[in-house]
């Protein structure tokens, strides 16, 4: 596994991560905790070094479950963590945000305990909060890497403005926001940001939450506590118009003798060497098949092959319910 650098501070991680909200929760109900253990703890065997968690998930669980997994492999491995939601008692998930600098401050010593660690490696706001100027969520950040209880600051899902605006109290290490072959909304003011800057990108749902795999068609049933059956563009509909996408990174995967998910993750890795994705899965040979997709290297045709290919699909659907649409982009 290769390995790649996020941002001007650094921050050496695998060129795959993995991302262990699925673990935990979302995409239906939490996977046993051994078997959950055996597929972190396989990650690193395969040379990943970059594991996402966050609070919310679970709530509190996932990162419960990364401070008893990844005990073994302390100063071995990067875990990064989110703040911003709001929890009430019990881990019990309320409506909004919350980056108040005092409640950001509480996360991180929860954070500290739950996983395990002296310091968070690199910790997330994990969604820009209108009530609270990202000027003073910055310097609360700020403050914890001057006590040494955070290494590296982290926005998710922020605007360039926003972007610009924390970078200039704390350098931000890493974005977190969606991107893949299926959106690509990032490349139009984002990634030249981040490229200005010297921040790295870490994309998730690099598969599209499963349906860049070529698994997913409009018949698949999803258990009932799974997300997306909420989501705008897993509707049956937009699942059968949006095939074209999964054809298309099928027909190179047969070419070049892969999977079209490891065509997917590919295709991201090319596009900057600051770009780290963090698939997630809660099986040992996805696992295996996400890595492979490491050592492919699309070449220059074959990009804009795919490329063009991908501008004549107009992608249907949403990618997140409406009321999670007002939380990106700010």
């Amino acid at each position: 596994m290769q390995h790649r650098t996020l941002g001007n501070t650094l921050l050496e991680v695998s060129a795959l991560g993995l991302g262990c909200m699925g673990l935990s929760f979302v995409y239906g109900p939490a996977t046993e905790k051994t078997q959950a253990i055996a597929v972190i703890r396989a990650a690193v065997e395969q040379g990943v070094t970059f594991f996402d968690t966050a609070e919310v998930y679970g709530p509190f669980t996932n990162e419960e479950l990364m401070g008893e997994a990844l005990a073994p492999f302390r100063g071995k491995v990067v875990i990064a963590t989110k703040f911003g939601f709001r929890i009430g008692p019990g881990g019990v998930r309320l409506d909004g945000l919350d980056s108040r600098p005092a409640h950001i401050k509480e996360v991180a010593e929860a954070s500290l305990r739950r996983l395990k660690v002296d310091a968070l490696d690199l910790f997330y706001q994990h969604r820009v909060d209108p009530a609270v100027p990202i000027e003073d969520v910055a310097g609360a950040v700020k403050g914890l890497i001057q006590q040494g209880k955070v290494k590296h600051f982290g926005l998710s899902e922020a605007g360039a403005q926003t972007i610009r605006r924390a970078h200039a109290v704390q350098p931000v290490t890493a974005l977190q926001s969606e991107y893949s072959l299926w959106f690509r909304e990032p490349e139009a003011e984002i990634l030249p940001t981040l490229e200005e800057l010297g921040i790295g990108f870490v994309p998730f749902s690099p598969l599209g939450k499963g349906f860049l795999t070529g698994k997913i068609d409009e018949t698949t049933k999803f258990d009932a506590t799974d997300f997306r059956n909420v989501v705008p563009r897993f509707s049956p509909e937009a699942r059968k118009a949006n095939q074209a996408v999964v054809d298309l990174l099928g027909t190179l995967a047969t070419r070049l003798k892969a999977t079209p998910a490891q065509i997917a993750l590919a295709w991201l890795l090319a596009q900057k060497p600051w770009i780290v994705p963090i698939p997630g899965t809660t099986k040992l040979h996805r696992l295996q098949e996400n890595n492979g997709a490491a050592s492919i290297v699309l070449s220059a045709a074959e990009l804009r092959e795919i490329d063009q290919a991908a501008a004549a699909i107009t992608v249907q659907g949403a990618r997140y319910p409406e009321h999670l649409l007002k939380l990106v982009g700010k």
